[in-house]
């Protein structure tokens, strides 16, 4: 598909290949999904299965260092869903490890924050 210009360009305006077909209809991860703020990382290893499919050698070749789920969808261009998928298969295939994300911390006691200020406050 062709975005319709008359200058002979060829740029495509849709993915050559559809998300469903790369997830090989899946949609669901099999168990419990990654949160978008999972942090991951490859395995450091000397080589990866010659049967990987471009999409999970992409996601190995990004994820050398510390990356977020979101992260890794932005850099492979494909939603968060596919890459939740993707990331699922890696990560039970034992090349991808993740590190779920750290909970928010609990609300700081207000009244402690009142006399922070106050004491600022009172320097100034």
């Amino acid at each position: 598909m062709t975005d319709g210009s008359t200058d002979g360009s060829d740029e495509r305006t849709t993915r050559a290949v559809r998300p469903y077909v790369i997830t090989g209809g899946r949609s669901d991860t099999g168990g419990e999904p990654l949160s978008w703020e999972t942090l991951v990382m490859a395995v450091d290893e000397a080589g990866y299965p010659a049967t990987l499919q471009p999409e999970h050698r992409m996601i190995l070749t990004h994820c050398q260092g510390l990356l977020s789920v979101a992260e890794v969808a932005a850099h492979l261009g494909q939603p968060p869903s596919v890459v939740q998928v993707l990331l699922s298969d890696l990560i039970d295939w034992g090349l991808i490890v993740d590190r779920p994300p750290i909970p928010p911390a609990e609300r700081a006691d207000v009244t402690m924050l009142r006399k922070v200020l106050h004491g600022l406050e009172s320097r100034l």
